[in-house]
């Protein structure tokens, strides 16, 4: 029961597999933005959709039995396969076959079948990756990497060869929004897994470039919705700094 991912194998675009199975009390969970994009699969309901790169959290009901299969892009990396930009899927979640018509439906029919459903997405993923719908940005996986740190943008583009310009555009295409929200989506996901391992919240925000630990409350309760702590196992946000 409950949520499990495990690796999508050795192709560098796929981030995981994942499940999600509800027992016999329904469930709601928060969906906090993470760069990534989701083809997910609900047998019970034989809904296969698309769910774009999210700007925001929200918050998902799910009834009691309820069982849905899921393949995680990285970020940047699903538009060659899903055949559109980013940003013309942002915040969207949508049947499949809007974007793939008879071809969404011909995968439906075969994960309805299926004993491993996130296998069969993944490799219909690949399969695409291979005839790309969508010319893929060769610039992507360094765009984001650069994202990754503490550079302002302007230093980032330098870096890269770009314009600011040039790089709003590409990351617009790739990620579905500018540079400077990727930055900052990267960054609360960073200070998820930091604050998961224990370390305090201070110094998780000294680590990753706010400004300080008031700053970093901010702007994960802007991308969140909730504190911190909320969405972390950490026993104790005042406890010494993990060695």
């Amino acid at each position: 029961m409950g949520h499990r991912e495990w690796t999508a194998g050795s192709q560098a675009e796929l981030a995981c597999l994942w499940s999600q199975e509800v027992g016999d009390e329904p469930r709601t969970g928060r969906v906090v933005p993470d760069g990534c994009m989701d083809l997910i699969w609900t047998p019970g309901t034989r809904r296969l959709e698309l769910a774009g790169p999210d700007t925001a959290a929200f918050t998902i009901s799910m009834p009691s039995g309820t069982r849905m299969f899921g393949l995680r892009f990285r970020p940047g990396m699903a538009p060659p396969v899903i055949g559109v930009p980013a940003d013309a899927v942002r915040n969207v979640h949508a049947p499949l076959r809007e974007l793939w018509g008879d071809e969404a439906d011909r995968l439906a029919d075969l994960l309805a079948a299926a004993s491993d459903p996130a296998g069969v997405l993944r490799d219909a993923a690949v399969l695409r990756l291979r005839s790309p719908a969508l010319a893929p940005d060769p610039a992507a996986p360094a765009v984001a990497a650069a994202l990754s740190g503490r550079d302002p943008v302007r230093d980032v583009a330098a870096r890269l060869g770009f314009s600011e310009r040039q790089l709003r555009r590409r990351t617009h295409a790739a990620f579905g929004y500018g540079p400077k929200t990727v930055q900052r989506v990267l960054r609360f996901q960073r200070a998820l897994t930091l604050a998961a391992t224990g370390l305090r919240y201070a110094d998780v925000a000294a680590h990753l470039g706010y400004a300080d630990q008031a700053h970093m409350s901010h702007e994960i309760r802007t991308l969140a919705g909730v504190p911190l702590a909320t969405l972390t196992p950490t026993p104790d946000p005042t406890a010494p700094a993990a060695q």
